[in-house]
């Protein structure tokens, strides 16, 4: 590390924050998967946050000006993977979202291209020098979004393209997009939307449908969504206590310890239990919304914010969905879901957000 930074100036709290809601997640993977053939997973788990860690530390000591100089590179290789995972990539659950690695890994590439995203964003605003967005510029940073967005929907994975849109959207607000051309591009969109359904597949569609009324088909479409919801509510104020919850153990709550792991923490937690992830959930947006605002150029704060987005994306679209007021999109809960590739983005992000906090100082 540069002589001019120190360890002290790292957002511990930050760090420590993380870290706990990581140890709420490698302990609900347990309950989760006690008594299955998933058990294993827990100690998987804690190894992608210990391994994430070192993720981090490697994001902090590269400078972000350095990696902001190659993010034409970067893009272009994001793009390039994207292609190559549709194409070879290993088909599971109905989408080609990873790559096999060896020892029995998989790794899912469209969670690195959001930190791709971050970056690319935080240099097309600042390159612009000004305080201000006009609508060509913003049609042109769409376009190049938009394309790995394209991508990422064909896998078909329409959560994670969602939170590449949040990224781009913050991005804009922020750098002073006027509001007249925010009420044409709403406009757009809302017209847009009928038209974007012929990128999804034929189960994405009937998501949509049974969102409006799962109980229409409780046994298919809307089954995960009516389960979620009993597992929620059977929690009660205080939970039936760890490893005790019924929906979970009993299966009928699908995949509790990866996209609904929220439900079965719900579950075994209650509302107290809620209550107090939903706040450490808080604190560290707020943290990293704070190093946002102590930035030391608009790219760092662009960068900052661009995470903050991400991670709120990712909070109100799970969270949402397994209460029942989302559609099914199949999108993580940072830190506490099973999965090793959100996992080490997730701390990669961490490691740029203190990247940005450690060279406040440093002229």
């Amino acid at each position: 590390m540069s002589r001019y930074l120190s360890l002290r100036d790292i957002d511990w709290w930050l760090l420590a924050i993380t870290l706990a809601i990581c140890i709420v997640g490698v302990f609900q993977i347990y309950s989760a998967t006690l008594d299955t053939s998933s058990y294993s997973d827990w100690w998987k788990q804690a190894f992608y946050v210990v391994s994430g860690l070192g993720l981090m530390w490697l994001a902090l000591t590269i400078d972000y000006h350095s990696l902001l100089r190659y993010v034409p590179v970067l893009y272009l290789v994001s793009v390039a993977v994207l292609l190559a995972t549709y194409v070879a990539g290993e088909a599971a659950f109905g989408s080609t979202r990873w790559i096999p690695l060896p020892g029995g890994f998989h790794l899912q590439v469209s969670e690195f291209v959001k930190l791709v995203i971050i970056l690319l964003v935080a240099r097309f605003l600042t390159d612009l020098h000004r305080d201000d967005l006009d609508i060509w510029e913003t049609l042109k940073l769409a376009g190049l979004v938009l394309v790995p967005v394209a991508l990422v929907l064909v896998q078909p994975d329409l959560g994670t393209a969602f939170t590449y849109i949040a990224v781009l959207v913050v991005g804009v607000f922020l750098a002073g997009l006027h509001w007249k051309y925010v009420v044409a591009l709403l406009a757009v969109g809302a017209l847009a939307i009928p038209a974007s359904s012929v990128f999804l597949k034929d189960y994405q569609r009937q998501r949509l449908v049974s969102f409006m009324n799962p109980d229409a088909d409780p046994q298919g479409r809307g089954y995960q969504t009516i389960q979620s919801q009993i597992a929620i509510g059977s929690g009660g104020m205080t939970g039936k206590g760890w490893t005790k919850g019924t929906q979970t153990r009993l299966r009928f709550l699908p995949v509790p310890y990866k996209d609904f792991i929220f439900s079965a923490f719900a579950e075994e937690q209650g509302f107290v239990g809620v209550v107090v992830v939903l706040s450490l959930y808080f604190v560290l947006l707020m943290r990293i919304v704070q190093n946002a605002q102590m930035a030391p150029d608009r790219a760092g704060m662009y960068i900052c914010m661009g995470i903050a987005a991400l991670l709120l994306c990712h909070i109100l679209v799970n969270v949402g969905m397994v209460a029942g007021m989302m559609p099914v999109t199949g999108i993580p809960l940072l830190f506490m879901s099973f999965g090793g590739s959100s996992i080490w983005s997730s701390f990669l992000a961490l490691g740029l957000v203190n990247n940005v906090r450690l060279r406040r100082f440093v002229n």
